[in-house]
């Protein structure tokens, strides 16, 4: 993919996550994609991760991305964002992440997830 492929496959990505679109965000994935995340150090399927996507999007129904960086690398990219939202008990909410993004033929075969664990954990008390 060119540059500029990335690039717009990035936005896209984001959108589907941003939107809620699970299968649309299954369909970035290449079939044995991996997500990893630093809190737990735990590879997660695709399905297991469109699982807790479900949970993301009922939880925090007012959920945006805002992108501070984003750079296209040789085989996919890199993006700094900050996660908003309001948690369920009405406290706003914000979480700083990092991903790593290896791309395949269209496809995302791994991310990796860089979150603030603290943030996380608060997040995390409503359930998952």
């Amino acid at each position: 993919m060119s540059p500029k492929e990335i690039e717009r496959f990035a936005e896209h990505f984001v959108d589907t996550v941003q939107r809620g679109d699970t299968e649309a965000m299954r369909a970035c994935y290449a079939r044995n994609g991996v997500i990893w995340h630093n809190t737990d150090g735990i590879e997660q399927t695709v399905d297991d991760n469109i699982k807790v996507l479900k949970w993301f999007v009922e939880t925090l129904p007012d959920r945006r991305y805002t992108v501070l960086r984003r750079e296209v690398i040789p085989d996919g990219f890199m993006q700094q964002h900050i996660l908003s939202a309001t948690l369920p008990d009405g406290e706003p909410w914000k979480m700083d992440a990092c991903v790593i993004v290896r791309m395949a033929d269209g496809k995302i075969e791994r991310l990796d997830e860089y979150l603030d664990s603290a943030a996380g954990a608060k997040l995390r008390a409503f359930g998952r």
